[in-house]
């Protein structure tokens, strides 16, 4: 299976309708919220993920990782003003990224980061979804973005980075 994503044209063509669609969506979703009215204001999501985090069966914080990390980086909800940038900027990049397959690889995993911190906040809607294709892309590895800005873009990379110059072998 992995070869076949990394190596078929079938794959290619299917990666890329994945692709485009999962650019599309992010690329909307950041748009969104740069140009929302006012501005994108991510506190309310912080604030409710702090003082409601993810819960075990049991009643045990599920990802105490998490709850530690969105209270230190945001001084226990008061200071969200560089998440909501980072949210509103990420999510278009990886969307034009993706949209454009333009570093498909770097916008996929960062698609990522950013659907597995919406999951650890308690928010579900598009994630799982999302990580599904996102998976499959960074799977598929350059076959993902060969019919896009990646044909000719990792080609350079590659001759310019020696340590890119290798494909991993699965």
């Amino acid at each position: 299976m992995i070869q076949w994503l990394r190596n078929s044209k079938t794959a290619m063509w299917i990666l890329t309708i994945l692709r485009v669609y999962l650019g599309y969506q992010w690329t909307l979703d950041g748009w969104s919220k740069i140009t929302a009215k006012g501005g994108f204001d991510a506190s309310g999501l912080i604030i409710g993920a702090i003082k409601n985090p993810v819960l075990t069966p049991d009643k045990t914080v599920a990802f105490p990782w998490y709850d530690w990390f969105l209270n230190f980086s945001t001084n226990h909800g008061k200071s969200t003003a560089a998440f909501s940038f980072l949210v509103s900027w990420g999510e278009l990049l990886v969307g034009l990224g993706l949209l454009f397959g333009t570093l498909t690889l770097a916008a996929a995993f960062f698609g990522l980061v950013m659907n597995f911190s919406y999951l650890g906040a308690g928010v579900v809607s598009v994630n799982p979804t999302f990580i599904f294709i996102g998976a499959l892309l960074l799977i598929g590895g350059y076959n993902s973005g060969k019919l896009g800005l990646d044909r000719w873009v990792t080609p350079f990379l590659r001759a310019k980075l020696p340590f890119l110059k290798n494909d991993i072998k699965i």
